[in-house]
């Protein structure tokens, strides 16, 4: 008998507004520094919470968001702060 296997998907389990907000602080602390671990919680919580929607939200076409928040997506910064925007994450500046 084979083992049948699913790809693990964070958007599954991002079932609260408490669980992306925790999900994205983790993702930002452990950022390498290229912002690839940001950009894919992005994409995480914005799956979570309907692609179609937030494409609404930013005015940006759903396709061009699921690439922009690929890995091998490079959306600009401006891409970036709507989508945060639009899902209700603002980032705070605390010296460390």
């Amino acid at each position: 008998m084979s083992e049948k296997f699913t790809r693990w998907d964070a958007a599954d389990y991002l079932d609260t507004e408490e669980d992306m907000l925790s999900y994205f602080e983790a993702c930002l602390t452990e950022d390498p520094g290229d912002g690839s671990v940001i950009r894919a919680a992005l994409g995480d919580i914005a799956r979570a919470k309907g692609m179609s929607q937030l494409a609404r939200d930013t005015g940006l076409a759903r396709e061009s968001l699921y690439r922009a928040l690929s890995p091998e997506g490079n959306p600009e910064f401006s891409t970036i702060m709507k989508v945060m925007k639009a899902l209700g994450i603002k980032l705070h500046a605390q010296h460390v």
